[in-house]
């Protein structure tokens, strides 16, 4: 395979066979004479106005719900795999009553809004957009609608940020803007305002601009959880490479902006001190006291056994410290230091993997890691038809259980089996990438010349701490001059 000059742009068309192949359907590869970016539609745009345009056809997919199958008959939603919590947690958390958020309890169990701040400011938003008067099934719909459109915004802007983050493979945001998996679960709850600021995020770290990916880092925690785990692959990551000034900047960009967010929420005073506000707390603990549900394997293993496994967040939470602590260990065991994306997408995983719970749209975290971190079709789409299945199976599973003794969907024994192909699609995508950076030849972005494009900082950067022999790179990695390397064994001698 000839290699590219270092300002060429990646053509998928000429270097992966399944997008070659595809191509087909609008007129084949890209010739060799083509102008790319000189005119209006330029490889961003053209991402961008695809991923709007797989989210309208999401949104389309919705129809049978949106016509009533929120409302008429409880399992419709399931046959037609259309249910989203949008249009439920309108009524459900008070919204329609005009209940503040955190500060205002709720009818019922609940108490509280059990969301993020962030998130539950998005959907306070979405509200105050929503007409007050009418019947509350259209209240409810049209509180769709306004929330699908400020998530087709998130959507363009994860695509584009994918389509950027690799400066010279803007064409691989398509795996965005393609995912089928995307595209289902796009509007089933608010998880892709936290997967555009993550995204955002990892963007300006590819522009080293530690302080700012820390904000955007930081904003992301304040509506969803998982992008904190984002930190522990860039610790590992400057601890090799020797830029603790930038991971300080991004920790302290990131603790920054959450405080921001959280702290007028957070605290209360009640004349005898500040105290932490019970609405507040409601996400943590809620997370916390979860028991198993739908898409873990601990309910795999809870239904094929038997056993209620009531130690499961124990469980899961001695699986992801050992998962972390391997992935450091790879980090600083590699031949080559692994790509920022890599270590993002196998952070992400394995905590989705070890958790209590696996909802549908938690794909939507993964897929623009997966993107940066595996641009390869094959790999994308099979991880990808798992997912779909998935898709299907939990909605069919749950229209077998809600349809009283008819029993029409998917019986337990085949909700089991969509799991499995969810876990294994997920740990097959893992494998590869952990191939990759054991073998960076077989690095499909590293064999076309470049280093580490979502690096930022780190970027070509000489390592300066590894482990074990580590420090003796091969033939194919890049050489640099300056900074000296220096390995455990070294230290021990």
């Amino acid at each position: 395979m000839t290699s590219l000059r270092q300002d060429e742009p990646v053509r998928p068309t000429r270097r992966d066979e399944v997008a070659a192949a595809g191509s087909e359907l609008i007129g084949g590869p890209i010739g060799r004479r083509a102008l790319l970016g000189t005119y209006w539609l330029t490889p961003v745009r053209v991402v961008a106005l695809v991923a709007i345009g797989m989210f309208a056809l999401g949104m389309v997919q919705k129809l049978p719900c949106y016509n009533g199958g929120w409302f008429f008959g409880a399992t419709s939603q399931y046959i037609h795999g259309c249910y989203s919590d949008i249009p439920h947690l309108y009524a459900g958390r008070g919204f329609a009553d005009g209940l503040i958020p955190y500060f205002d309890k709720l009818p019922g169990d609940m108490q509280y809004l059990e969301y993020p701040v962030l998130t539950g400011l998005f959907m306070e938003i979405a509200s105050w957009m929503t007409p007050h008067g009418g019947a509350i099934q259209d209240r409810e719909q049209i509180y769709w609608l306004v929330n699908a459109g400020m998530l087709m915004v998130c959507a363009a802007v994860i695509a584009v940020c994918v389509a950027r983050t690799h400066r010279r493979r803007p064409w691989d945001g398509l795996l965005v803007s393609l995912a089928p998996a995307f595209a289902l679960t796009a509007t089933i709850n608010w998880d892709l305002l936290a997967v555009a600021l993550t995204a955002a995020g990892m963007l300006l770290w590819s522009r080293s601009r530690p302080l700012a990916a820390g904000v955007l880092i930081g904003l992301a925690t304040a509506a969803k959880l998982y992008p904190v785990l984002l930190l522990g692959p860039l610790l590992v990551l400057c601890w090799r490479a020797g830029t603790w000034r930038a991971y300080g900047r991004a920790v302290l960009g990131a603790v920054v902006s959450w405080l921001v967010v959280n702290l007028p929420v957070m605290l209360v005073h009640d004349g005898s001190g500040f105290h932490i506000r019970e609405g507040w707390a409601k996400f943590y603990t809620f997370s916390q006291e979860r028991p198993i549900d739908f898409g873990s394997i601990w309910l795999l293993i809870s239904q094929r056994t038997g056993n209620p496994l009531e130690n499961a967040n124990l469980y899961a939470s001695l699986l992801m410290i050992l998962g972390c602590g391997g992935l450091a260990l790879l980090t600083l065991y590699a031949p080559r230091r692994p790509r920022f994306a890599q270590l993002a997408f196998l952070v992400v995983a394995l905590f989705i993997l070890t958790n209590k719970v696996y909802s549908p749209q938690y794909v939507l975290w993964l897929v623009p890691l997966a993107a940066l971190a595996r641009p390869r079709w094959r790999d994308f789409l099979v991880w990808q038809a798992c997912e779909v299945m998935y898709f299907l199976g939990i909605w069919m599973y749950l229209a077998y259980t809600g349809n009283g003794d008819k029993h029409q969907g998917l019986p337990p024994e085949g909700y089991q089996l969509a799991i499995a192909l969810h876990l294994l699609g997920t740990l097959y995508l893992c494998a590869v990438v952990v191939r990759d950076i054991l073998l960076p030849e077989r690095d499909v972005v590293r064999r076309d010349g470049d280093d580490d494009p979502s690096g930022g900082v780190l970027d070509r950067r000489p390592d300066v701490f590894v482990l074990g022999q580590a420090h003796r790179a091969p033939q194919h990695a890049l050489h640099f001059e300056g900074a000296p390397r220096v390995s455990w064994g070294a230290l021990r001698d």
